[in-house]
């Protein structure tokens, strides 16, 4: 069990700022700009890789979850950006899906 899944659960406690019958989002415990919180499906995906065709509605509410979150916070007008780390090469830490909300300072691209 991961422990976003334990997150889901509630046997680890998160600071939650949404959540819905099919995605939990919560502050990121290692934020990388002022605001960072990951968006989370309740059914485990390891990553998009490794997604099935079954857990294309899953992988949709993770994308409309960040959306509430964006429009929650205020986050609309000023954007944000969205990120899903594919695989350790891609600095993916936690293997249960996740998108990164990221905002609260300019971003540029690429990315470092």
């Amino acid at each position: 069990m991961t422990i976003f899944a334990k997150i889901i659960a509630g046997e680890i406690p998160a600071d939650i700022v949404y959540e819905d019958d099919h995605v939990v989002a919560f502050k990121d415990i290692n934020p990388q700009t002022p605001i960072h919180i990951l968006v989370v499906p309740r059914q485990p995906i390891v990553n998009v890789a490794e997604a099935e065709e079954d857990d294309v509605e899953a992988m949709g509410r993770v994308l409309w979850g960040a959306a509430q979150v964006a429009r929650q916070l205020g986050l609309v007008e000023g954007g944000y950006r969205l990120v899903f780390n594919n695989g350790a090469g891609a600095g993916q830490t936690v293997f249960h899906m996740h998108c990164h909300l990221m905002a609260g300072r300019k971003l540029t691209w690429p990315p470092g």
